[in-house]
């Protein structure tokens, strides 16, 4: 009898050490709205007085940046050294830019999916730019979508559109899963890396872009990684909104036992390389000229780089990345990664009206004649399983 209770007692304590160590994990993740407009103000207010000169925020950025590779797992995952293993399929020439459906592995038996962009001169090395996408309908599928990719390579950038993991093609696993965010990153990196393994691409001019969930990507993979040389993230930086979704803030990457911080500051990891930041007045990035920017602006002016971080705020626009949003990406991504505007007619406003919108089905890269490969894995347990996260 008496052993019998000491066995519950064990089982009981174990429940209570799992169950306090699941709460702590759940207690440190920043969602959603997860402060008031007022509460990101005063934040800002005392982030900015952790650090004072360059020194220090330099020593604040890599807290940061820990705290961003521990929280998503990102240091777990498996190193992988090229392998892509591309699969490139239906490929068209239009006018002044080529088409082509692309599948990469991200790692064995997982693919990223997406269109490559490419602009007809095929003398010497070009820009590239990695296109993410949010979580609007159709996703990189969408005509804006299409016709960003296809504006920027015409100017001359070989631009990779990839889709979400669980959106799209990318259905091997779920979008819910638990570290869509992980994965999402990740598979950010390996498009990176995949392009800068191509001949074609002058490694020293990378951009990155993508509107709410892949403005997201794009702020994150910036923080983590200089190898992007120009961040233009859309309708998203926010001091008090941290992303509504599990791959945006569905792991612990804002705040551990030792620190809290929030997209702003993660945008700012991006210093002294270009950014611009796009917003509008009605979502989240509304206070952007008042509040997030002039923090970049700070962080920046301690290396000197006042001119390279910008904001083109639109007052009376809505959450989306329209054609005016567009229009400033372009001319800052052409400023900064030496592309040719005239390519695109440019007259006081940058023309789309070359731009060849092809139904979705063209786009996809595994169809019944073309399926995805019988190594797959399929499932989100399948994946979880294969990576052997802590």
């Amino acid at each position: 009898m008496e052993k019998s209770k000491n066995i519950k007692l064990i089982v009981t304590l174990l429940l209570l050490v799992i169950c306090r160590h699941g709460h702590t994990q759940e207690a440190l993740l920043c969602q959603g709205h997860f402060w008031t407009e007022d509460e990101g103000n005063l934040k800002m207010k005392a982030f900015a007085k952790q650090w004072q000169d360059l020194e220090t925020w330099e020593q604040r950025a890599d807290i940061i940046r820990k705290g961003i590779i521990s929280g998503m797992k990102f240091d777990q995952m498996p190193a992988i050294e090229g392998n892509f293993n591309p699969i490139i399929t239906n490929v068209r020439t239009l006018d002044g830019y080529q088409v082509e459906n692309i599948a990469i592995e991200s790692f064995p038996g997982f693919y990223i999916t997406g269109n490559l962009y490419r602009p007809l001169d095929s003398n010497g090395k070009h820009a590239a730019i990695l296109s993410p996408h949010g979580h609007l309908k159709n996703k990189r599928l969408r005509e804006d979508v299409q016709s960003r990719c296809a504006v920027l390579a015409r100017m001359g950038a070989v631009v990779f559109a990839y889709d979400m993991v669980g959106y799209g093609e990318s259905r091997q696993v779920t979008h819910r899963m638990p570290v869509a965010l992980l994965l999402q990153t990740w598979n950010s990196t390996r498009v990176l890396e995949y392009l800068l393994s191509r001949p074609d691409v002058d490694p020293s001019r990378i951009g990155m872009t993508g509107g709410s969930g892949g403005g997201t990507q794009t702020f994150m993979l910036a923080a983590l990684d200089k190898r992007i040389t120009v961040s233009v993230p859309a309708v998203q930086v926010s001091a008090h909104f941290f992303g509504g979704c599990v791959c945006e803030s569905g792991m612990p990457v804002h705040r551990s036992k030792k620190h809290q911080t929030n997209n702003v500051e993660i945008a700012a990891l991006c210093a002294p390389r270009p950014q611009l930041l796009i917003s509008d007045g009605a979502d989240w990035t509304r206070n952007t000229p008042r509040i997030e920017y002039p923090y970049l602006q700070k962080v920046y002016a301690l290396y000197n780089a006042e001119h390279r971080v910008e904001n083109v705020h639109l007052p009376a626009e809505k959450h989306d990345y329209g054609y005016s949003k567009r229009s400033a990406a372009y001319i800052f991504l052409a400023y900064h990664l030496k592309l040719n505007m005239k390519k695109v007619r440019f007259d006081g406003s940058i023309k789309e009206d070359f731009v060849t919108i092809l139904p979705p089905d063209e786009l996809k890269v595994f169809t019944g004649d073309n399926p995805i490969p019988q190594n797959a894995l399929q499932g989100d347990e399948a994946v979880m399983k294969y990576l052997k996260l802590n």
